[in-house]
């Protein structure tokens, strides 16, 4: 499982940093960086739930 995000949409309330900060973190500028790669299992859950936090519906998940 991957995790993307819309740029256009996010406005960096960094509400998936905060759950998961291990994939997840906003830069100098507040532009927020993923890390590249598969999810690790133990990161699958936090993922989710970091999809579902954001107010703008800017993440999303892919197999």
């Amino acid at each position: 499982m991957k995790v993307g995000v819309d740029p256009s949409l996010c406005e960096a309330h960094g509400e998936c940093v905060s759950i998961l900060p291990e994939v997840f973190d906003l830069d100098d500028d507040e532009v927020l960086q993923i890390r590249d790669g598969e999810l690790t299992s133990a990161e699958e859950v936090p993922a989710q739930r970091a999809v579902v936090a954001c107010p703008k519906g800017a993440l999303r998940l892919s197999r």
